[in-house]
């Protein structure tokens, strides 16, 4: 899911937004060098994603997490590079797994040439952004391989669901902590500890980062249901076709209330094409969005409190004004 350009953020400070825009022309070099290969059809795959865009929002974290240092330390491209390269291979596997036919607007890699292919360029590029980070340090190798082992265990728990006895809306937080809040996460860390911030400086911005993460993916469940197909990039109903169980739905399913028992028949399973637009009215309707829109603002408030103790300089102003528009984007 991908955030919209910090730069493009209100309230930012017009130099900031400079060397970000450069910061990111950087990582765009190294990000393209680093997916390159001799052989030219594992260049192709590799590259594939890249060249069909993205905001490189994670990269942005990077860059801005640095601010709170010296921006301009020769580790941090290098980091932001890293932590893209993560993110892009995760999405060639969840591809698979999910058996998307599309990604940012082009065939997705499954589609263009199989599973095998996709998951291989995959850990092709795990293996790429571990090059770079064998020369950033022991310390960064280690969060990244616990980054790693929560990106993972994310996806595991959500696609075996909760385990008996454990509270499903609990367990789908936790899942979306792990899957999304982590790796933006570790992008802030990295950013701040590459560019040499203290010790204290790098905590707040990670706890925020993480929170910021999983606000957004809240943010989608949301628009799912109360959005335009322009304004989310996706048709309406799409999670309740596929069956996807979102917090809203989560909430529904977990009421007794009797006015509940119609669209608690419509979203115990996928919901059929015929039924879409009822179950997106009655859903659109129900308490459970404010709940849902209630717990989103409640990870906004945690992101919000870590940065107010942060030094007051233009890359706080920008990660809070990106706390706001989180806020706002979901209604």
């Amino acid at each position: 899911m991908a955030a919209p350009p910090v730069v493009d953020l209100p309230f930012i400070d017009e130099g900031l937004a400079a060397d970000i825009a450069s910061g990111l022309d950087a990582v765009e070099k190294l990000l393209r060098t680093s997916a390159d290969s001799e052989d030219a059809f594992v260049a192709e795959a590799s590259k594939h994603l890249i060249e069909a865009g993205g905001k490189r929002f994670r990269a942005m974290i990077v860059l801005l997490a640095s601010h709170f240092g010296d921006p301009s330390a020769p580790g941090v491209v290098p980091g932001a590079v890293v932590i893209e390269l993560t993110h892009l291979a995760t999405l060639y596997h969840d591809d698979v797994m999910d058996e998307a036919r599309v990604r940012r607007g082009s065939p997705s890699a499954n589609a263009r040439w199989d599973n095998t292919v996709a998951i291989l360029t995959g850990d092709y590029l795990f293996a790429q952004a571990s090059e770079i980070l064998a020369d950033l340090g022991p310390e960064l190798v280690r969060i990244q391989a616990q980054t790693f082992s929560r990106l993972v265990r994310g996806q595991i728990r959500e696609t075996i669901g909760p385990r008996p006895g454990v509270d499903a809306v609990t367990h789908y937080i936790e899942v979306l902590a792990d899957k999304t809040g982590s790796l933006i996460a570790t992008s802030g860390r990295f950013g701040a500890m590459l560019a040499g911030a203290p010790v204290e400086v790098v905590g707040r911005l990670t706890s925020a980062c993480e929170a910021i993460g999983v606000a957004w993916q809240l943010g989608d469940d949301l628009l799912d249901v109360a959005s335009s197909a322009g304004e989310s990039g996706k048709t309406p109903g799409t999670d309740l076709r596929e069956g996807i169980r979102t917090l809203p739905v989560l909430y529904v399913l977990a009421s007794t209330a009797s006015e509940d028992a119609r669209l608690r028949e419509l979203l115990s399973g996928p919901v059929p094409d015929e039924d879409v637009q009822e179950a997106v009215e009655l859903l659109h309707a129900n308490h459970a969005m404010v709940r849902a829109r209630a717990e989103l603002m409640s990870w906004v408030e945690r992101a919000r409190t870590d940065l107010a103790s942060l030094p007051d300089i233009p890359a706080r102003s920008a990660l809070l004004a990106l706390c706001d528009y989180v806020a706002e984007r979901s209604g």
